[in-house]
């Protein structure tokens, strides 16, 4: 997959949730006054194995898990021309099997319980990662050095084939998405044509059309060798024993030859350019991009701050201007891409309906000349450097985040811990250092791109030039040659995958519940792991609270909480939570709304005190809710323009039919028509309604206990009084069944590919059976090794993806069919989709071997699924929503292991009705409606993007 990379500063760092067990480290001494605050660092262990594999361990023994990350140092920036998307066609290829594991790489960890298991690709590097429970260790290596040291004599030209077209469907899916042909665009014109980072990761079809064996099979002798792999472990391991473990299975793969390494190359612009793109979207957007110096350079790191300052979120400089001040735009952000060679730094704008582009760069240009003149205010920097710490903290409680910190310093600049050099660098910034490093690198030579909405001419992207070579071009570098060799094994490796002989027991908080004074309920799970706290206020409410209002109440109005107190504006709010390093958000579900807080230790009171202003006084002031009124009609014509969220907005009203609390856009966000004439006096009246002491539960987890945080809760919400009367009831009831099939279209002009979504009514996540329609889903299409992905991805690779899902609801909730599919294999998808839920209530049965996979992978994903303290608050979630026993997850391995094979056929057939399927098919009408019409599977309809009938 097409990733981006983690970066070690705000780029990245802000996108982990959770947190580690912390060393703190103090601070620099060139660190100001102004930026002593502590950050946590990550011991480790590095050694080298003799064959030049570089291992890195860090430890971290809160839960019986193990992380494996194993970094291949080459990207699609190692591409030649003509070549292009060759590392990422390998990624998908490393999948297939290997030598002495002639299957799918998937089905081993499936069985094991891993968690967090992937593969990406991008500019620089290669990796794959997955976590383990501790006793699966060995398969893990064992797997993993498989495919590193025993590959090619398992890829045929049937793997090839099969991954190609994967891959070209993932190209289609993204570029199916609005604004999805914008980045490849960019990338062109950002670098010169002789630039190792001209061309994007995916490549083009061309180049992925004429990729043959022997290609594939040179670039993994060239690249795939042991000196050019960094592996990280991190978890539940001990540097002595990972360091006999990667000897026992790596240690007699060969170093591989020396890799010409390309060299950094910044290609700044001198003068600006443009370009314009049509595209299939709901607004105008403007990109505007700048080459600066690659990652871990000095200058990269205070432009981070300055993109932060800049659009870096709801306080900054031009969402201010743009947003709030002169009601141009509906979003604006600022942030930088970090690569080795260079970085991206990246302005996106999200205009206004019926605003002119052209004001909205004149105003972007004003804002720029002041930044550029007089650079960030010490307060500004503040905020950011808080709000970045705080992030930090949370940030490493997954043993995966954890080993790809340290693989990324590791692979690129020879320091597992290259972050903390760079996070004191940040944290020491002075507003001087940031104007300056700004006017050297984004004062000039920009690329614009403006995206407007029109027909999508079909065109293949690849043949767009982009930027003119250009002179200056470093020569590549090889690796250092090293003194390297193998070391014997004594692994047999034709008794093929290690068994793993026994899983580690789950370890959960027990749950602890009290009351505050005025009768609302705390339910508490300690875990001491950081010095974090979070909750959430749980009412009954959510989408299905619309019923009988104007749809997208609830979620708007839980959306306006934050926009302003009775004390505080929104602005106010958004810079105290940056200084508080809290997080606060609120929201809604299908059956519920809520508000949560994530806190650290030493600031909870004065969080909490903001929290419950926010929540109890909310203001709705008419700017605000005209401001957001703004944004939320334009995110409705986004999900419009988009294929899922059309089909997310079609299928639910088709499904449960006329006056249902659920036959409602499931993306929550209601109508325009809806939205436009929501007031103030309807959000007063859904928050007396719904948002009110006496429909809360308050749910914490984290570093704190019961005797503690009770006083707390209580002083900022044991006095809050319920309103007189009732709360509302909302219609669930039960909804019969079609009487036969009904087939929808929508009509997408120009789509590379058609999404098909079919649907019909499951049980509430309340039946007693439960657990069994889980497993069935599991094998049905639920996992990677699915029957219907296995059948679209893997077999006949017409998708990327394929999956069947269930949406949780107290009420009959829906089970869904998924598949993006190339346009011109929609019919024959749809005939696959069918056959296969009439097999498995039929003639083809799900296997006992297919229900014990999913069993025994939910039991042993437990560990490694409940790492993180927001795992546990979900799990809080769900026994307060569904109304399950305080030991759920406690027991949840023996209600598991007491399925039976017939009580998951029975789920099966209970869930699966082929002849009851609801189908909303999104694509071009013209290519597939003749095709499924042809299907005769029932009467077919044409709907608009609103699900309203076409004449």
């Amino acid at each position: 997959m097409r990733k981006k990379p983690l970066a070690l500063l705000i780029a990245g760092l802000l996108t982990f949730t959770g947190g580690v067990p912390l060393v703190l480290a103090a601070p620099a001494a060139a660190v100001t006054a102004a930026a002593t605050q502590q950050i946590p660092e990550l011991a480790y262990t590095r050694f080298t194995l003799p064959n030049g594999l570089t291992v890195v361990v860090h430890e971290d023994h809160k839960a019986p898990v193990v992380a494996v990350s194993v970094w291949y140092h080459v990207g699609s920036s190692y591409e030649p021309k003509g070549k292009t998307g060759f590392a990422h066609l390998f990624e998908h290829l490393m999948f297939q099997g290997s030598e002495n594991h002639k299957d799918e790489f998937f089905k081993p960890f499936e069985l094991a319980g891993a968690t967090d298991q992937n593969g990406t690709t991008w500019l620089d590097r290669t990796n794959y990662f997955e976590t383990v429970p501790t006793s699966a260790l060995d398969m893990a290596l064992w797997m993993e050095s498989d495919r590193m040291g025993h590959l090619l004599g398992a890829i045929g030209q049937p793997q090839l084939d099969e991954q190609r077209g994967v891959v070209q469907n993932e190209k289609r899916q993204g570029e199916n998405q609005p604004y999805g042909r914008a980045s490849e665009l960019i990338q062109a014109e950002a670098f010169p044509a002789n630039h190792p980072y001209h061309h994007d990761t995916i490549g083009s079809m061309a180049d992925l059309n004429a990729a043959s064996l022997g290609d594939v099979k040179q670039w993994f002798k060239d690249y795939y060798g042991a000196a050019n792999t960094v592996v990280v472990l991190s978890g539940d391991i001990t540097p002595a024993l990972a360091k006999e473990k990667m000897l026992k299975y790596f240690g007699d793969i060969a170093a591989g030859p020396q890799v010409p390494r390309p060299q950094p190359w910044v290609a700044a612009r001198d003068k600006s350019t443009r370009g314009t793109m049509t595209d299939n979207v709901a607004q105008t957007r403007i990109y505007r991009e700048w080459n600066v110096p690659g990652r871990g350079t000095t200058d990269e790191n205070l432009l981070e701050l300055a993109a932060a300052v800049l659009g870096g979120s709801k306080t900054s400089r031009l969402y201010q201007r743009l947003v709030y001040r002169d009601k141009l735009a509906d979003d604006v952000s600022v942030e930088v891409e970090q690569h080795v060679l260079a970085s991206l730094f990246n302005l996106q704008v999200d205009v206004k309906k019926g605003a002119d582009p052209a004001k909205v760069e004149v105003a972007i240009a004003d804002e720029w000349r002041k930044f550029l003149k007089d650079g960030p205010t010490a307060d500004e920097l503040a905020r950011v450097k808080t709000e970045t710490r705080a992030s930090f903290v949370r940030g490493l409680e997954k043993v995966n985040t954890q080993a790809s910190i340290l693989a990324q310093g590791q692979l690129y600049r020879d320091d597992p811990g290259a972050y903390l050099k760079d996070f004191r660098e940040f944290m020491a910034a002075t507003p001087v250092d940031v104007a300056a490093v700004a006017n050297r690198w984004v004062a000039r030579g920009d690329y614009t791109l403006t995206v407007v909405p029109g027909k999508v001419e079909d065109t293949d992207m690849a043949t767009v030039a982009g930027r003119a070579a250009a002179s200056g071009a470093p020569a590549p570098l090889l690796s250092a040659k090293g003194d390297y060799r193998t070391v014997a094994s004594d692994v047999d490796r034709s008794k093929g995958v290690p068994e793993v002989g026994s899983f580690p027991d789950l370890s959960f908080p027990a749950l602890q519940r009290g009351k505050l004074d005025n009768g609302v309920e705390v339910i508490l799970a300690e875990r001491h792991t950081v010095p974090a706290v979070q909750m959430q206020l749980l009412f009954d409410a959510g989408y299905a609270a619309d019923q009988g209002r104007k749809l997208g109440t609830s979620s708007f109005t839980m959306s306006m909480l934050d926009e302003g107190s009775k004390s505080l504006d929104s602005v106010e709010i958004a810079k105290r939570k940056q200084r508080l390093g809290a997080i606060i958000a609120s929201g809604c579900g299908l059956d519920y709304c809520n508000a949560t807080l994530n806190a650290l230790d030493d600031q909870l009171k004065p969080s909490l005190d903001l929290f419950a202003d926010i929540v109890r006084n909310p203001a709705f002031r008419a700017a605000d809710i005209s401001r957001l009124r703004g944004q939320w009609l334009a995110g409705i014509a986004q999900e419009k323009s988009q294929p899922t969220g059309i089909a997310l907005r079609t299928l639910p009203p088709l499904l449960y039919g006329k006056g249902h609390a659920y036959a409602i856009p499931f993306t929550g966000t209601g109508t325009e028509a809806s939205i436009r004439s929501l007031s103030a006096a309807d959000m007063r009246a859904f928050i007396g309604d719904f948002i009110r002491p006496d429909n809360m539960q308050i749910l914490v987890a984290g570093d704190t206990t019961l005797d503690k945080i009770i006083p707390q809760l209580n002083a900022a919400f044991g006095h809050w009084k319920a309103p007189a009367g009732k709360v509302p009831a909302k219609n669930i009831g039960k909804v019969a069944p079609p009487a036969q099939v009904r087939v929808y279209l929508v009509d997408r002009p120009g789509a590379q590919q058609s999404l098909i979504l079919a649907g019909s009514l499951a049980p509430s996540t309340e039946a007693p059976n439960d657990l069994e329609i889980r497993t069935m889903n599991g094998a049905f299409g639920g996992t990677f090794t699915s029957r219907l992905n296995m059948n679209l991805r893997e077999d006949k690779h017409w998708a990327y993806g394929a999956f069947s899902f269930l949406q949780n609801a107290q009420g009959q909730r829906p089970f869904m069919l998924y598949a993006p599919v190339q346009t011109d294999k929609t019919a024959p998808s749809v005939a696959e989709m069918l056959k296969e839920a009439k097999g498995v209530i039929g003639d083809k049965p799900l296997t006992a071997q297919e229900i014990d996979k999913i069993k025994v992978g939910d039991v042993r994903s437990m560990p490694g699924g409940y790492q993180t303290t927001s795992a546990v608050m979900g799990a809080l979630q769900g026994i307060a929503l569904y109304h399950r026993p305080d030991d759920y997850v406690q027991t949840l391995k023996s209600r598991i292991e007491a399925q039976t094979d017939a009580s998951v056929e029975a789920a099966a057939k209970e869930i699966i009705h082929p002849d009851q399927l609801t189908w909303v098919i999104v694509g071009d009408l013209k290519k597939i409606e003749a095709p499924i019409r042809a299907l005769k599977l029932g009467e077919v309809q044409v709907l608009d993007a609103d699900g309203k009938p076409v004449q």
